[in-house]
């Protein structure tokens, strides 16, 4: 699923890294269309909620934990979750599809997430 355009309740899912410099793939994607904060590496920008999977996995699986809380405390919201991790920062879905297991239904996994938490 390619996002172009968000509907005024969806928040567009990116990683990012720890500077929360958007240069390149989702982030920089969310800065230009989606109101991610130059300097902000987590959390609700505009309409777009940063995940920091470039400081590591330890990292990456904390903040993707406190997603899912923050999501599911404002069920009011739809996030549609990009692959996450597995672009610039190198990491296949297999590795990181698991953070998100357990997200509420307002939250929008990516087809190769799904099918890893599935276990197809």
């Amino acid at each position: 699923m390619r996002i172009e355009s968000l509907r005024p309740n969806e928040v567009f899912v990116f990683g990012s890294n720890a500077d929360g410099a958007h240069g390149g793939g989702a982030a920089r994607f969310a800065h230009d269309r989606f109101g991610a904060i130059w300097g902000q590496s987590e959390g609700l920008q505009g309409q777009s909620y940063g995940i920091d999977t470039m400081s590591g996995l330890d990292v990456f699986r904390e903040q993707a934990r406190r997603f899912v809380e923050f999501a599911t405390a404002h069920p009011e919201l739809r996030f549609l979750v990009t692959e996450v991790g597995c672009g610039i920062a190198g990491y296949t879905p297999r590795q990181v599809a698991g953070f998100f297991a357990g997200a509420p239904e307002n939250v929008v996994l990516p087809a190769s997430f799904v099918e890893v938490i599935a276990g197809t």
